[in-house]
């Protein structure tokens, strides 16, 4: 069944490979959507897929790459939206 999750991810989670490593599992699994820095230093993501597979990359931001240190991630489930043909990083804001 296909799934929405929005991620927003606290701790230092900027410069340390931490949306390349996203894209990586989200394109293994074969979910769309995106992955961006915030100006507070968080990383969210917006991701659509197959349950298990969202669950699984939900599980890798818990601790993300090595160097990274998540102190909080908030995860929203949503509604998807169909509308990614892919999985991106996002530069804007």
């Amino acid at each position: 069944m296909v799934k929405a999750v929005r991620l927003r991810v606290f701790g230092r989670v900027q410069g340390v490979y931490f949306r390349q490593g996203t894209r990586e599992q989200a394109e293994r699994r074969g979910v769309t959507g995106w992955v961006r820095n915030l100006p507070d230093g968080s990383v969210e993501a917006l991701l659509e897929g197959e349950e298990e597979g969202l669950r699984e990359i939900v599980e890798w931001c818990s601790h993300g790459p090595p160097g990274a240190r998540v102190e909080d991630i908030r995860v929203e489930w949503l509604e998807p939206t169909g509308r990614y043909e892919d999985f991106s990083i996002r530069y804007d804001l």
